[in-house]
């Protein structure tokens, strides 16, 4: 006769799996995206960023929840704020969300 399994132990198990997947998956994310959140909050004219499109620009002015973004001498856009996935520090590669 084989002995019945504790279902404690099965708890327990399902327990460590759930900890493992929130040090590993959930928490470095939720401090990714508190970092990018920031970064958002801090952005200054003078900035140069990198969009989520793919274009670098330099921020020239502020619209409320949008971003003026000077692309070229003559290409000005408006831009949402939450269209900037990283700043671009001079001498330095874009650093991007996926690389941290």
């Amino acid at each position: 006769m084989q002995p019945t399994p504790n279902p404690l132990l099965n708890m327990v198990l399902i327990a460590a799996i759930f900890v493992i997947f929130y040090f590993l998956l959930i928490r470095p994310q939720q401090k990714q995206q508190k970092e990018h959140d920031q970064m958002l909050k801090d952005l200054k004219i003078g900035d140069k960023v990198l969009t989520s499109g793919g274009l670098y620009g330099t921020i020239t002015g502020f619209k409320g929840d949008d971003l003026e973004v000077q692309f070229s001498q003559t290409v000005k856009l408006t831009v949402a704020r939450s269209a900037v996935s990283s700043l671009v520090t001079a001498g330095a590669p874009a650093k991007t969300a996926a690389a941290v």
